[in-house]
């Protein structure tokens, strides 16, 4: 009895990451969309080398790399957040429940489309709105390499013996990696997309890069 007992405690039983699957299946069929028709079949590398001038189609390119960016990011987070909060678990859409994906991907859609709308909005203000086509053109190059990066992450996480606990740090310093880096991208690019003062540049990291990102923390795991 003692032996059967140990054995019952001891079986595995395995996950269903069919959702997944379909996610990334999703992904690259939007980025097959995007490049053969939004993009009018430009190679990868004439597409992140483009300049703003030659390029067209730029707003729908940048909402589908926000698209992917976004349910990418969101299946790699969702498997640590502890719990859904209470005041999401009791809301019922049409008899269903959030899970933990769906919760992320919530706060995720939320973070992005506020910052973007506040970004706009800052540009504005300012009088610098001219810039913020050239902002979200440039920025759609590097959010589409780091959409890859994240695709990679999730093959890996869900299709490999990997020790999720342990592979947590890894994931954290690579993401404060890349957000430090976006920040120094952003400050130095050739299309100077941020504004030509100094003080006006230190609120829109300060305000729509850092704040932001610690909104999303709080949002996700407390």
């Amino acid at each position: 009895m003692l032996l059967s007992q140990n054995f019952i405690n001891h079986v595995r039983i395995p996950e269903n990451n069919d959702w997944v699957i379909f996610i990334l299946i999703g992904c690259i069929f939007l980025y097959v969309f995007m490049m053969n028709i939004i993009e009018r079949d430009a190679s990868l590398k004439d597409f992140l080398l483009q300049k703003y001038f030659d390029a067209s189609n730029n707003l729908p390119s940048w909402m589908i790399t926000s698209c992917v960016t976004a349910l990418t990011l969101s299946a790699l987070l969702s498997q640590y957040i502890p719990i859904v909060p209470k005041y999401i678990n009791d809301l019922h859409i049409f008899g269903y429940q959030l899970n933990k994906f769906g919760y992320t991907l919530l706060a995720v859609i939320f973070f992005y489309g506020s910052k973007s709308a506040l970004g706009f909005l800052f540009y504005q203000s300012i009088g610098d709105g001219r810039k913020w086509p050239v902002f979200y053109f440039t920025s759609t190059k590097f959010y589409f390499i780091l959409s890859f990066l994240l695709i990679i992450l999730c093959v890996t996480h869900y299709y490999f013996p990997v020790d999720r606990n342990k592979i947590f740090l890894y994931y954290f310093g690579f993401f404060a990696f890349v957000a430090v880096f976006k920040i120094f991208f952003y400050l130095f690019h050739k299309n100077n997309i941020l504004p030509e003062k100094w003080y006006y540049k230190f609120l829109y990291i300060c305000t729509l890069q850092i704040a932001p990102l610690l909104l999303l923390w709080k949002l996700l795991f407390f």
